[in-house]
């Protein structure tokens, strides 16, 4: 087959292991392979003597595409990065592990959000690092765990608290590095902004200390919700404000307005509100809950599987959070969970779903229903149960509670590594415990012995000692 013939090849066709195609001016046959790898590969052969075409390698080059790009957009940093780098520029970093396989898996989404980043002109630069190599940079960061999500803007950092999706990613990007309160204009940027975000807190009135504090507030907050100013006339009609300047948190198809002496601190009050009132809840997000200081309702669910019994304990769970708001919309958040896996590290063994609980996030404790939950009414008597304490708490951070976690969590993590790989299970148990008995073997067998020639004679009485010494003295 000569290269001037590529014409004459039909377009590949991609089956499994590789691809397949027809020479269409002498039927001969062939087949080629791909390799699906960073520097993926596509060679077609014939079954006569010859060489790849070119349409496979232009099929090739445009699976290379897309990699090729995201890797361009994305830059590997070093233990110099905070020397060089410009204090006006604002990054977006992960720091990583080889041998993390979240952290493999978040790669591919790294990459889509450097390209999206660079081709929406955004001033972010977007960046990795190896925090195995790179120590230095990572003592810098207090990097603790992997992969670390975190953005530096004018040299502060703020660290990225929830899920490792890229729609979750890119918001928590525009929040950070836009302006800590933005401000709005018009109606239309104010509907715009309220029917794109669940939760918005928005300042109205002239400059002043309220201001000020929230400026303060939204510096640790805006890597969880968005702040906004605006003016009176901004604002829709129906809402109704007694005096100027105020803070209002919007959600849920309603308002509230702050006030001191009945809310407290602003930064404590927008962290008890900033949650929808009902709402789908993942672990990341009830683990931040914590910080609200109230509890939380929980309708346990299967996964991908609503039957009628669990759609009807989240019916209920909603009909109680919209109706029963201004009872309990104090004291407790509301929502459901697809996923009970947080859940089962808290009460340390497999939920039952679909279910109702209680989750006092604050010392990880939580409460059960003492009987079956069919109707409202049963559901209202749990939740007064929970807060005149009739029901009993569980769970918790004492120190017994604390140790039966830790050996749970080395169960849980143990499980898996013995049921994949029993040869490497064994290694790990096996050869700390080794260590620890040849340790305590040399301590043992290195305790300063009785080998002195004064601890090899019987000790004598006090008065015996003195008569000893009294005769020595007379023979003398």
């Amino acid at each position: 087959m000569r290269w001037a013939d590529w014409a004459d090849w039909s377009v590949c066709s991609w089956v499994q292991g590789g691809v397949v195609g027809q020479d269409s001016s002498i039927g001969a046959p062939f087949r080629g392979n791909m390799e699906d790898s960073s520097n993926r590969v596509l060679t077609c052969s014939t079954t006569e003597e010859g060489g790849p075409t070119v349409l496979c390698y232009l099929a090739g080059l445009l699976l290379l595409v897309p990699v090729l790009l995201g890797s361009a957009f994305v830059e590997e940093l070093d233990d110099t990065f905070m020397e060089t780098t410009d204090p006006e520029e604002i990054w977006l970093i992960q720091f990583y592990a080889p041998w993390c396989s979240f952290c493999k898996q978040l790669d591919p989404v790294w990459h889509q959000i450097g390209s999206e980043l660079r081709s929406l002109g955004s001033p972010v630069r977007v960046g990795k690092s190896d925090a195995t190599v790179n120590t230095g940079l990572a003592k810098e960061f207090k990097i603790r765990n992997y992969p670390a999500i975190l953005m530096l803007k004018n040299n502060v950092k703020f660290n990225y608290p929830g899920s490792r999706t890229k729609e979750s990613i890119m918001d928590f990007v525009d929040r950070v590095s836009g302006p800590l309160v933005r401000s709005l204009s018009s109606t239309r940027l104010f509907q715009h902004a309220i029917s794109h975000h669940d939760v918005l807190v928005v300042y109205v009135g002239a400059t002043s200390e309220l201001k000020g504090n929230l400026t303060a507030a939204a510096e640790e907050l805006i890597v969880h919700t968005y702040f906004f100013s605006a003016s009176r006339e901004i604002l829709p009609q129906e809402v109704t404000l007694t005096s100027l300047p105020a803070v209002l948190l919007f959600k849920d198809g309603t308002y509230f307005i702050y006030d001191e002496e009945q809310d407290g601190d602003l930064k404590s009050w927008i962290k008890r509100e900033r949650f929808p009132n009902f709402f789908l809840i993942d672990g990341y997000t009830l683990y931040a809950m914590g910080e609200s200081g109230k509890l939380v309702l929980l309708a346990l669910l299967e996964e991908r599987h609503l039957c009628e019994e669990n759609l009807r304990y989240k019916h209920l769970v909603e009909k109680v959070a919209t109706e029963h708001k201004d009872t309990y919309g104090r004291k407790f958040y509301f929502g459901f969970m697809e996923d009970s896996g947080y859940i089962d590290g808290l009460i340390m063994g497999e939920a039952l779903v679909p279910s109702l609980m209680v989750v006092n996030l604050s010392n990880d404790g939580y409460f059960l229903p003492p009987a079956p939950i069919e109707t409202e009414l049963q559901l209202l008597d749990f939740l007064d149960g929970v807060l005149d304490g009739s029901v009993e708490a569980l769970g918790g951070n004492c120190f017994t509670q604390r140790v039966r976690r830790f050996l749970y969590e080395t169960r849980m993590t143990l499980m898996p590594v013995f049921r994949d790989a029993p040869v490497l299970g064994c290694f790990l148990i096996g050869f700390p415990l080794a260590v620890g008995c040849v340790f305590c073997y040399l301590c043992i067998k290195n305790r300063p012995g009785s080998a002195d020639d004064d601890e090899d004679t019987p000790l004598l009485a006090p008065s015996m000692q003195r008569k000893k010494k009294l005769t020595e003295k007379k023979s003398d």
